[in-house]
């Protein structure tokens, strides 16, 4: 979580991943719903500038989910279960590579609103010229930062936008959360994105909703008022579960992301902070998936080889 930089650098200008593929192709992503008969989802602006998602062909396959109880009880971790607090007590880089891959849920209006994570960022504190508790410094702001691990660091930058952090093992370090690949309340989320996007704006395709710190929070409703120090291991309202598992390509169910499959970069927007910590490879996002904010190819090639 960086910290405040010029107007030109918000987060909310983030590149979006470059792809050959449709909006089709999105919709059938294991993380959309879609029907048998292949619907496709598309968002788009209402007459008054309210975003709504609306279906191509008449069908109900992409709608809000049930009213929502109160979250599964912590238990031993397995697909679906929360993550309890022991999960959180990692060193920052460590904790920033295992939430990829995680589900964050938030419960907006009753309804569950979920989205897959894809692209973290570390900031480690103490020595981190990026990091909002840089040299010790500790403030009212970002005292989440050096609360328990598993602490939401939620915190507005320019008063109108927001940014979702995780506290981690060490003081002052956290973990912010820059992606994710929407899972479940497309509709709501859409609603999210839409508050502050005019009329004339172009619809949003699903890999759009929370491919970027700022619109991931508009599209979770995470604001510094409703989710900051909230404990992700004991909040009703906003928490972290682990991923349902899926079948594999060769046949073999599983969850979770692979080494194999994080790609190793710098950090987004922090050059003003000097060119030693803002080369420093501590932002990681799953390889190939079209939600992730800003892709690094030179990284991707020195990877694949």
């Amino acid at each position: 979580m960086p910290r405040k930089r010029s107007l030109t650098k918000t987060n909310t200008d983030c590149k979006v991943l470059k792809t050959s593929q449709t909006i089709e192709d999105e919709i059938r992503s294991p993380y959309f719903v879609h029907t048998e008969g292949g619907n496709e989802a598309r968002s788009t602006q209402g007459e008054e500038g309210k975003a709504t998602l609306c279906l191509a062909k008449e069908s109900p396959s992409v709608l809000p989910g049930p009213l929502v109880s109160l979250p599964i009880p912590a238990q031993p971790q397995g697909p679906g279960q929360r993550i309890t607090e022991g999960f959180y007590d990692q060193e920052c880089v460590a904790l920033a590579k295992a939430l990829l891959g995680k589900v964050v849920v938030r419960v907006v209006d009753g309804r569950r609103v979920s989205a897959r994570v894809v692209e973290t960022e570390s900031y480690l504190g103490g020595p981190d010229q990026a990091s909002h508790s840089c040299g010790g410094k500790r403030t009212p702001r970002n005292e989440p930062m050096y609360m328990k691990p598993g602490t939401a660091y939620v915190y507005s930058i320019y008063g109108m936008y927001h940014c979702f952090n995780v506290s981690s093992r060490g003081d002052g370090a956290c973990v912010l959360v820059r992606a994710a690949e929407p899972l479940e309340g497309l509709e709501m989320m859409v609603q999210g994105r839409g508050a502050r996007r005019g009329a004339t704006a172009p619809p949003l395709k699903p890999h759009q909703l929370c491919n970027g710190p700022s619109k991931l929070c508009q599209a979770l409703a995470l604001t510094k008022e409703s989710a900051n120090k909230l404990d992700l291991a004991e909040s009703d309202v906003f928490w972290m579960e682990e991923e349902e598992e899926k079948e594999q390509e060769d046949g073999i169910r599983g969850a979770g992301v692979g080494e194999g499959q994080v790609v190793v970069s710098a950090r987004i927007g922090i050059d003003s902070y000097g060119a030693e910590w803002a080369k420093k490879p501590l932002r990681f996002y799953i390889l190939g998936n079209k939600c992730v904010s800003v892709r690094d190819k030179q990284a991707e090639k020195d990877m694949i080889g």
